[in-house]
């Protein structure tokens, strides 16, 4: 359940321009906590009714957990690779996640450039590991806020109907209408 709706696995990708980097970077979620469903600043969550913030943010429905797996070719090493994903809880900040107590939200990240790789070799004696400057890691942070915050909208988006009976009694686990979505965008956008 992902803001009262059923969520599930989502994925998304960017591709920087060459002027920064050229490297690509993938963002898969497990998307199961709480909140007040954002969407490009619409108040889907509250317009959509449900879990608003003053009815079940205080209690454990909003509560679960997310995991962020982040994978990149860009060299970064172990201390690089932390700082990316803990920008990705930006991208999950956006989504109008609640990070409630009882969340255990987690991000990881691995890089897959060649020059990182722990080989029997580089195993055998010092090895320096090559690490992409500071300097040059804005990029790759915008690049795992949007991405995360895109992969978990497609969790939701891509959902689909649970109708068999939940183990907890609860009422079947229902998607996230998607064309009330489309509907709301449409009426903000003018169309």
């Amino acid at each position: 359940m992902a803001f009262g709706w059923k969520g599930g696995i989502g994925t998304a990708s960017r591709h920087l321009p060459e002027a920064l980097g050229g490297w690509t970077l993938g963002v898969l979620v497990q998307s199961n906590y709480g909140g007040v469903l954002q969407m490009d600043g619409l108040s889907v969550g509250e317009t959509l009714g449900q879990f608003y913030l003053s009815d079940h943010v205080a209690d454990d429905r909003a509560d679960g957990s997310i995991m962020i797996i982040i994978a990149t070719d860009a060299p970064l090493s172990d201390r690089n690779l932390e700082r990316l994903a803990s920008r990705a809880f930006a991208g999950l900040a956006r989504t109008g996640a609640s990070m409630t107590n009882g969340s255990g939200d987690y991000a990881i990240a691995f890089s897959t450039h060649p020059d990182v790789r722990r080989t029997p070799e580089r195993r055998a004696a010092p090895a320096r590991v090559a690490d992409l400057p500071n300097g040059q890691m804005s990029p790759l942070f915008q690049a795992v806020i949007e991405t995360t915050e895109e992969a978990i909208y497609n969790s939701l988006l891509m959902a689909q109907d649970i109708d068999y009976p939940r183990v907890d009694g609860g009422e079947p686990v229902r998607a996230l209408p998607v064309d009330a979505v489309r509907e709301l965008i449409a009426a903000r956008d003018g169309e």
